[in-house]
């Protein structure tokens, strides 16, 4: 674990071993060690020789409840070094307030192109519609573009961020075939690069 806590602590974000649950817990900053369970926290684990797997936890009755998954070693050739820098990438920005969103970089880029008219699938996913007069509430019902990550959420933090892929949908809102976009390879990818690549290929689909 010694490589997790050297990870955590090159980027300011406070940890340490936590020996009797076998995990590292970090958390933000000005809370005290001894606090730092009776408020929200991230456990970070290291399975076999190079998975890391970080989960966000909030207290309960009667026991802690998991918040998400805030980073989880996706399929792909990488070291330890490279797994445990990454999730503590993504734990830093857990923490960060106001939190970033993958999604939220989408939209943004998506917005540089005067796409606005996009609705929120429960965080699991985006639907432009093809038709610019369809009504939000009835964007997922008709002909549209979805964009969804590997994760199956948009709101993982953007450090966490494996791809977003783009399927199109018919008129009765059912996907058509295989996704006419898809990056990565299933690793960690610059969430701002292929959110641009991502809102440029929507942009130049609608515009045909």
């Amino acid at each position: 674990m010694a490589i997790v806590l050297s990870a955590l602590s090159d980027i300011g974000v406070p940890a340490f071993y936590d020996q009797g649950e076998m995990v590292v817990l970090a958390h933000p900053a000005g809370t005290s060690r001894n606090h730092v369970v009776t408020g929200e926290h991230v456990t970070i684990t290291v399975l076999g020789d190079r998975t890391v797997k970080a989960t966000a936890w909030k207290p309960g009755s009667p026991d802690y409840h998991p918040i998400a998954d805030v980073y989880e070693s996706p399929a792909g050739e990488t070291t330890l070094a490279q797994e445990a820098a990454q999730s503590a990438a993504a734990v830093a920005q857990w923490f960060t307030e106001p939190r970033p969103t993958a999604g939220g970089v989408l939209l943004a880029a998506l917005a540089e192109h005067g796409i606005t008219h996009v609705a929120d699938h429960r965080g699991m996913s985006y639907a432009v519609p093809v038709d610019p007069d369809t009504q939000s509430a009835d964007a997922y019902n008709g002909p549209h573009l979805s964009i969804a990550d590997r994760s199956a959420s948009v709101d993982h933090v953007p450090a966490a961020h494996t791809g977003w892929s783009i399927f199109t949908h018919d008129r009765n809102g059912e996907p058509v075939g295989d996704p006419i976009y898809i990056a990565g390879d299933g690793r960690v990818l610059d969430c701002h690069a292929d959110s641009r690549a991502a809102a440029a290929f929507v942009a130049a689909y609608l515009a045909r």
